[in-house]
């Protein structure tokens, strides 16, 4: 899972880049933030990107007030009764859980990379091979793949917080092993993501190329920190975000196998386009449930939509940090951003696959609440585009900076 730029005041995200973060299935039904720091939703600040030059701020006047999904309770309680039907007809084993990869066939972090299980001579040989590859990837690759990396380690705390209990019992896990869909999904969903941290860790730690001590401490400073998120007023918020979250993801690491591919190094390529595909199907999967509640309610998942487009998102790995900089989340979005693993430009092409995904502009019967929201959803490609491209021409004027990083043992790297 990884995640950049500040999603929203148009997510956070849409305000710079988001390298992958992970979803959070959250079914509480408070409205309010809970105060913050790293969060999932005002974190992965959805890719945290206010603070980066420009392109943040011209993103977020892009994201102009937007209507906002209503909390009272008798469309919350809908809402909760659709989910448990789903839940209890078997839909979400049709849908979802179908597209989970069955333990026996799914694919583990030791049939990708050098093995102990091979002579001690072929695994020398193997290990060669590996770090004579790697040697051709670009220190500002390894930043996204490490900032990556990172995210997806922080898995502990996406479960947690998505196993909250809320109001919306029954589409949650309340004893760890629910045998209802919801249940079997969350945890399904966390097996087959457990495996993305391992399989990129062990790489980096054998290409040699990265200071893994300064990486592992950001992974316990990020699972100390912990993460906040809003909690949303409507389990839908839940749903629309995780299709968010799992195509950013999706991108992010196919982005990064191509370029991998392009400096050399086939085996990277691999890993990451294995991890990109599990993350396409994660999208599919929420994707399907928007779009069956959507069948249901329309007037309130398109308000919803709007909400989790004006709210500021923020992606799991906001708060991260190596003990030195501050800022390091912010610097691993520009990183992405400048070496085109996770971009504005793609932000926007996420908002505009999903609103033909859904068919937005198609919705009939809406209230004036709900027209307003389609509006403004359906708008909002269009106005990130524009802004991007302003935010894009005043970039190219400035001079190039760059930042030590210490995963890349405090090398210089760009970040514009």
């Amino acid at each position: 899972m990884a995640g950049l730029a500040t999603m929203l005041a148009l997510p956070s995200w849409a305000s710079s880049p988001v390298p992958p973060v992970k979803l959070c299935f959250s079914t509480t039904t408070s409205s309010k933030r809970t105060a913050s720091a790293m969060p999932m939703v005002n974190k992965k600040r959805f890719a945290s990107s206010a603070r980066l030059p420009g392109r943040g701020r011209a993103l977020r006047a892009a994201t102009a007030t937007a209507p906002t999904f209503c909390d009272d309770e008798q469309p919350r309680l809908q809402t909760v009764e659709l989910l448990r039907r789903l839940g209890q007809d078997g839909w979400v084993e049709d849908q979802m859980l179908s597209l989970l990869t069955p333990v026996d066939e799914a694919w583990q972090p030791s049939d990708l990379l050098p093995t102990f299980a091979a002579a001690a001579e072929e695994q020398r040989s193997q290990v060669a091979e590996l770090q004579a590859r790697a040697a051709g990837v670009p220190d500002e690759l390894l930043v996204c793949l490490v900032g990556n990396m990172i995210t997806e380690e922080g898995l502990p705390t996406y479960m947690t917080m998505g196993n909250r209990v809320g109001a919306a019992e029954g589409a949650n896990d309340t004893t760890g092993c629910d045998d209802h869909g919801w249940a079997r999904w969350l945890r399904g969903w966390t097996a087959e993501e457990n495996r993305h941290g391992d399989l990129l860790n062990r790489y980096l730690y054998l290409c040699g190329r990265v200071d893994m001590r300064q990486v592992e401490r950001t992974v316990h400073h990020l699972l100390r920190r912990g993460m906040s998120m809003l909690e949303p007023s409507c389990p839908y918020h839940s749903f629309i975000y995780g299709a968010f979250q799992e195509r950013a993801t999706f991108v992010s690491h196919a982005h990064t196998a191509k370029r991998a591919a392009l400096h050399g190094d086939a085996c990277l390529a691999k890993l990451c386009g294995v991890i990109a595909a599990d993350e396409k199907r994660h999208e599919v999967a929420y994707t399907r449930v928007v779009a069956r509640s959507l069948e249901a309610d329309p007037d309130g998942v398109v308000r919803a939509l709007a909400a989790v487009m004006r709210a500021k998102v923020t992606m799991p790995g906001e708060r991260m940090t190596d003990g030195r900089d501050d800022n390091l989340f912010d610097h691993f979005s520009a990183v992405a951003q400048s070496a085109g693993v996770y971009t504005a430009a793609d932000y926007g092409d996420m908002v505009e696959h999903f609103v033909r995904r859904w068919k937005v502009a198609e919705l009939g019967g809406l209230s004036g609440e709900g027209r307003r929201a389609q509006d403004y959803v359906c708008g909002l490609p269009r106005k990130i585009r524009r802004t991007e491209e302003r935010a894009h021409d005043r970039a190219a004027q400035k001079e190039t900076q760059s930042v030590n990083i210490s995963w890349v043992f405090d090398r210089p790297v760009r970040l514009n």
